[in-house]
């Protein structure tokens, strides 16, 4: 019997996944990163538009997306490629770009699909570290590593951060892109909760350069996880070839799907404004129930709806068991922060997306394995 490709030797399931699908009944979730507030009205007025024919698109995005997605970023409708979520245009980046035997720069902590989609291009994942205070942008950690990987052919940026919360400054961002420029090296930021704040709007590449490639999607800003739409955001001759691999890989996004992320699109000032305050909203809820169940006070994180929260010594031997413990025992899903890299090992996401009362319940059950 044959053997499964090659390519997926060093691919395993996602951790994430493999501690939420066991979730027990009447367990409180705040492991996974969706929305818990309604899909905006704008979308879905546009997914019951009036009757008439469901076409394909072209393979680049519905034209009126794609002008939609420039002007939300002050780009030319040239620079965007749509795809299925921000993770189709990783993807096809990746395919595009990433030659066997090569590196790709990720982030340590960072999400845990980067370093499997490096591995499925053929590459290896290399980590570099974020900053110890609030895991941030690190321009000298990250130089380090990039001069230590001279077969680097990527790099991927992630401010604000999945799953810590950190952002980068522009300065930061400016030394990384002129280290990748100089290479001329592929680089990515992927900002799909650069529209997630709690003050000021965290920089984006394009503020530094114009040669990177932005990824982002409808998916957290907007409230709309399962329309998966995203795109990629940058110099065409960076996005043709990751056209080609989209095309093939699922023809184009979904019509209806496009339909309904130009409609958020267009409604953006509001929708990301109210986005804003249902965050908002629930940190204050989750910091409310740490001080009063556990005596803890922490910062909002610069972005995100994420805690990046320090784990009790007893559970750095082994996170995953502890938060296997909360899963089945005190019935609170959160994700080791060792699923997102060595890094991460000493502490755990929790995502604060989920309802305020869902919050202070889950805090409450936490509490006695915390003390």
């Amino acid at each position: 019997m044959i053997q499964p490709s090659p390519r997926l030797a060093a691919i395993k399931p996602s951790p994430i996944r493999a501690i939420t699908d066991g979730t027990p009944p009447g367990a409180i979730a705040l492991g996974l990163g969706e929305p818990t507030w309604d899909l905006p009205e704008a979308a879905r007025k546009a997914l019951l538009r009036d009757p008439g024919p469901c076409p394909y698109v072209p393979h680049a995005g519905l034209p009126a997306l794609r002008k939609g997605v420039a002007a939300f970023h002050g780009a030319a409708e040239e620079e965007v490629l749509i795809t299925a979520g921000s993770q189709g245009a990783l993807f096809s980046l990746f395919q595009a770009w990433v030659a066997p035997g090569s590196a790709v720069l990720v982030p340590d902590p960072g999400f845990v699909a980067y370093p499997a989609l490096a591995g499925l291009a053929g590459a290896r994942a290399v980590p570099y570290p974020l900053s110890p205070e609030r895991f941030r942008l690190d321009p000298e950690a990250f130089l380090k590593v990039l001069e230590a990987t001279p077969d680097a052919r990527a790099v991927v940026l992630n401010t604000p951060s999945n799953p810590t919360g950190g952002g980068g400054s522009l300065e930061a961002l400016r030394r990384v892109a002129e280290a990748c420029e100089a290479r001329g090296l592929l680089l990515i930021s992927d900002e799909v909760y650069r529209d997630l704040h709690f003050g000021t709007r965290p920089p984006s590449l394009r503020d530094v350069t114009a040669k990177g490639v932005v990824v982002s999607s409808v998916s957290k800003g907007w409230g709309a996880p399962g329309l998966r739409v995203g795109w990629a955001l940058g110099d065409p001759a960076w996005l043709l070839p990751a056209r080609t691999v989209h095309g093939y890989a699922v023809t184009g996004t979904a019509t209806p799907a496009q339909w309904a992320a130009l409609a958020l699109l267009e409604d953006s000032a509001r929708i990301l404004a109210e986005a804003r305050t249902a965050i908002r909203e629930r940190w204050e809820a989750l910091a409310a129930a740490l001080r009063a169940e556990l005596g803890l006070t922490f910062d909002a994180p610069d972005g995100t709806f994420y805690h990046f929260m320090p784990l009790p010594p007893s559970a750095w031997a082994d996170p995953l068991a502890f938060a296997l413990r909360l899963r089945d025992e005190a019935k609170v899903v959160m994700i080791p922060g060792l699923a997102f890299g060595e890094g991460g090992r000493r502490h755990v996401r929790i995502s604060f997306a989920a309802t305020p009362e869902q919050l202070g319940e889950g805090v409450r059950r936490l509490a006695p394995y915390w003390k």
